[in-house]
């Protein structure tokens, strides 16, 4: 059994990966800032903790995350401001990075995007800039820290029912359903060879767990 805290735990993928972690036996911490959806993360098996991201420093979060064996974050700000998105996708992934080291909690676990790379082509005038630009100094921060990180880089998100496979390196936008991703993450915080790995991937004709393996080999 493993104490997972994950935050933006009532996003539409952690609302699907409480409940795979819990049936295996995990105990989950879902990190939410709007205390009207504790019933809806604790229906699938979560303790709820309200918390603020954007306002907690790393020593307050360090608190939070003190006591788990994993963080899995998961947390966004959904489009908006360009000032919100650096302000969650950025500085707050990063503050729990630096608090999880400081709490002694070694394994991460950052669910990113398929296309975060240095270069990943979004123009600075194009809306979708900050959230790329945040993504990828996040993913980076982590890189660069003695934790056992893992970066996740799933393409499209969709709404599809879970298919059980998975692509790695898909093509074109990668699309891949929401409970697909969350199966990858599931199978990744219990596989330590993934740590220090970056997986893209989208939604394919192989098994999750074979391609997982596959992305250990390469």
């Amino acid at each position: 059994m493993s104490r997972i805290i994950v935050f933006g735990g009532h996003g539409r993928i952690a609302l699907l990966l409480a409940p795979l972690l819990v049936a295996r036996g995990d105990e989950v911490t879902a990190v939410i800032r709007n205390p009207d959806h504790v019933a809806d993360v604790e229906a699938g098996g979560a303790t709820a903790l309200v918390a603020d991201v954007e306002t907690l420093d790393a020593a307050a979060l360090a608190e939070v995350i003190r006591g788990h064996d994993a963080v899995v974050w998961s947390a966004g700000a959904g489009g908006g401001s360009p000032e919100r998105t650096y302000a969650v996708d950025r500085d707050a992934a990063i503050r729990t990075m630096d608090a999880a080291a400081l709490a002694g909690v070694h394994r991460y676990v950052m669910v990113s995007w398929l296309g975060s790379t240095a270069d990943h082509g979004v123009a600075p005038e194009d809306s979708f800039f900050a959230y790329a630009d945040a993504k990828w100094a996040a993913d980076e921060h982590l890189r660069g820290t003695d934790l056992e990180g893992t970066i996740l880089g799933p393409g499209t998100l969709t709404f599809e029912d879970p298919t059980g496979r998975i692509e790695l390196d898909a093509p074109d936008t990668g699309a891949v359903s929401r409970a697909d991703v969350a199966a990858v993450i599931a199978a990744t915080l219990h596989e330590p060879l993934t740590i220090g790995r970056t997986v893209r991937f989208g939604n394919g004709t192989s098994e999750s767990a074979e391609e997982i393996a596959k992305a250990l080999t390469r």
